[in-house]
């Protein structure tokens, strides 16, 4: 292929290795407290327990459809982990404070159910709302240590991707990306390209019956490749997108993921670019207008009450005993239940007599949460080290991150936040929490905050740092700020908010929106949706999943939500055919060379 045409498809597929809020301030009429019956409102109260992107997505669609929703979330703040916070104590002079989050936003362009959602949220200013808020990097970078070159791949050199995707065709740029990101040998780029076609032309049978029960390190044959090879396409990929361990992966999960980012990167099915961001913190750009939308149509919010029982009578869901935020037990009555609780506090909620109303809740406690939290650097000088994310590949704490004030859009960072000496946001995401650091030898959940973030800016600077040029200076660090839900002292570690994984055989145990309880629908990343991993996208798909669930319970003839499932090449249709036929045979897909 032409040099233009093969950067192209490696600009855009990069962002596979690269990577993976607010409450309303709006004021709103009073509402009727909690477990009120609202008048014409008969049979059409909903409870959407979660006020985190699944409950908020459910809240909308809901309410537009005429529903009379409550949302219910245990946090002092909507968005869950979407979201960003305030820095406590850190704004002077009038600005506002310097803002944190649980970790950085990051919006592809395979996304399709979310970008409707951003559409239909007004934004001042803006034609298509919240949509509009969406910028997209240029560029990405893999962050090497021991003096190894670093890899940057510019998104501007995206070229003209062939028309038709031919077996060979995709082959080729399936060579092309492996060769530029990786600059791994001919024999190990041949071979991954090789299994990545594999994939593509494999049925959904064979993915769902042997690949869901294959560790990525062993579909990738990692095992047998160089320290480069896994260390770039085996671990990397797992541990900082997906966090999860390569060899406990589910190859589905992750084949999923870098198939959607391929196509997004030869221009299949996609939304926008690869790679996109907010321009400016998550509830200014999102969450805040997103709940002031929701109150408009008449949506309730309570924020600081807690789930704790959810109580079955005569096969339905009566009440849920709530907590609210003075610590009083609160029982909400509604006639629907949308349960839009991260899968670990979700479970909690389900008693024995709703676990044997529906058997299949019980599978939930075989699913497997890890810890991928963020923690930002405020520093005193612009520190643009690329427009766009960066993969800290060879870190022991599998780092990823990103300069986000080049990003905020008529923003003035020393004018607007803090106390005017910080200049920019390093926004960092930690996934590998039980290895050794290099400052301390100690593992992240061993280590108190500070010593955290020593170590998190220390391995940084190791890669960084490392070739004669100063990117990350320590004169330069103002303060840093850690995702409040970790709790660490240096030999206890907690963490509220962790995230699903994807070990082999997990989605075996994902449940439905819809559950045996003709009343309680289920929303959240962890319910099984097309796209296979813990997402944004997942938790919204999940959302418009479980309220079409509820339309068709209720016999509504409101239009039903659309729910795009992920981009699937017309031309290689034949091929996933007949591979279902070999399947059933028992025989290999005619790419796969053992």
């Amino acid at each position: 292929m032409a040099e233009r045409t093969r950067r192209g498809f490696i600009g855009g597929a990069a962002a596979v290795t690269a990577t993976a809020a607010l409450t309303g301030t709006a004021h709103a009429a009073p509402r009727p407290a909690a477990g009120t019956v609202r008048k014409g409102s008969a049979g059409r109260r909903v409870a959407v327990l979660g006020g985190g992107v699944a409950g908020l997505t459910a809240a909308h669609e809901l309410a537009e459809r005429g529903f009379e929703v409550t949302v219910y979330e245990r946090k002092s703040a909507l968005g869950g982990k979407a979201r960003s916070m305030d820095v406590p104590g850190s704004a002077k002079g009038g600005r506002k404070p310097l803002p944190g989050e649980h970790g950085f936003r990051f919006i592809p362009g395979f996304y399709r159910n979310l970008p409707d959602t951003l559409r239909r949220i007004p934004f001042k200013g803006n034609e298509n709302g919240c949509h509009d808020n969406l910028v997209a990097s240029s560029e990405v970078m893999l962050a090497r240590t021991g003096g190894r070159e670093d890899i940057r791949i510019p998104f501007a050199t995206v070229g003209t991707p062939p028309p038709v995707l031919t077996p060979d065709a995709l082959l080729r740029a399936l060579t092309a990306y492996c060769e530029t990101l990786s600059r791994l040998r001919a024999h190990e780029i041949a071979y991954f390209a090789n299994r990545l076609l594999v994939w593509f032309t494999s049925s959904e049978r064979r993915r769902l019956e042997s690949w869901e029960r294959v560790p990525w390190l062993e579909f990738t044959g990692a095992a047998r490749m160089s320290a480069d090879y896994r260390q770039l396409l085996a671990i990397g990929i797992t541990r900082n997108i997906v966090a999860t361990k390569a060899e406990v992966a589910s190859t589905r999960t992750v084949a999923t993921c870098v198939e959607a980012f391929l196509y997004n990167a030869l221009g299949r099915g996609a939304d926008g670019e690869p790679d996109r961001v907010l321009d400016a913190p998550t509830n200014e750009a999102w969450i805040d207008p997103w709940t002031a939308h929701l109150r408009s149509l008449g949506v309730v919010f309570h924020t600081g009450w807690s789930v704790r029982d959810l109580r079955l009578a005569g096969g339905r869901i009566t009440e849920a005993v709530v907590e609210d935020a003075s610590g009083a037990r609160q029982s909400v009555t509604a006639d629907h239940f949308v349960s839009a609780m991260p899968v670990e506090h979700a479970r909690l909620t389900w008693n024995e007599s709703v676990r044997a109303a529906d058997p299949r809740l019980a599978r939930c406690d075989r699913l497997k949460t890890d810890w991928m939290t963020g923690i930002q650097f405020y520093l005193t000088e612009p520190t643009p080290i690329i427009h766009g994310h960066i993969n800290h590949i060879d870190t022991p704490w599998s780092i990823t991150s990103v300069s986000q004030a080049q990003y905020w859009r008529g923003r003035d960072f020393r004018a607007d936040y803090g106390d005017g000496t910080v200049a920019d946001c390093l926004s960092v995401d930690v996934s590998e929490w039980e290895r050794p650091g290099i400052l301390y030898g100690k593992p992240a959940k061993r280590c108190t905050r500070e010593e955290v973030a020593r170590e998190v800016w220390a391995q940084m600077k190791a890669g960084l740092n490392d070739t004669g040029r100063t990117v990350l200076r320590d004169a330069t660090l103002h303060s840093w700020f850690l995702d409040p839900a970790v709790e660490l002292d240096g030999t206890r570690a907690n963490n509220d908010e962790q995230l699903f994984i994807h070990p082999t055989g997990t989605w075996y145990d994902r449940p439905e929106a819809r559950t045996a309880i003709p009343n309680l629908f289920l929303a959240g990343d962890y319910v099984a949706v097309d796209i296979d991993l813990a997402t944004m996208e997942g938790a919204n798909a999940s959302a418009r999943t479980a309220v079409n669930a509820l339309l068709e319970e209720t016999g509504s003839r409101a239009e039903r939500c659309s729910v795009t499932p992920l981009y699937r090449a017309p031309e290689l249709e034949p091929l996933r055919r007949q591979d279902e036929f070999r399947h059933r045979l028992g025989l290999r897909n005619v790419f796969d060379l053992g």
